[in-house]
């Protein structure tokens, strides 16, 4: 059964508050996020500004898939990752 955009955005900020939290991630989270924005850039519901976000998102997990060093890379991002789980709790 697949994941309905409420639950995928669930998902998101659950990934998202944890790389902010721990000032850690592995590549495979970085690679979930990017599967599921793809799903949702698809998502004819989400408003513009919504998958605004989900862009800057997605950059940020390719860059920190490539990056020498995935837990700086979270680190040097923790004022997005905060505002990003600001705009998920609006979102909801």
């Amino acid at each position: 059964m697949p994941l309905n955009h409420e639950h995928q955005m669930t998902i998101l900020k659950d990934i998202l508050t944890n790389h902010q939290s721990d000032c850690c991630g592995t590549v495979s989270e970085c690679e979930q996020l990017e599967r599921i924005i793809q799903s949702l850039m698809n998502n004819d519901q989400l408003d513009a500004s919504v998958k605004s976000t989900l862009s800057d998102i997605y950059y940020y997990s390719q860059s920190g898939k490539y990056s020498s060093d995935l837990d700086q890379h979270i680190s040097n991002h923790q004022q997005q990752l905060s505002q990003w789980v600001n705009d998920f709790d609006q979102y909801s």
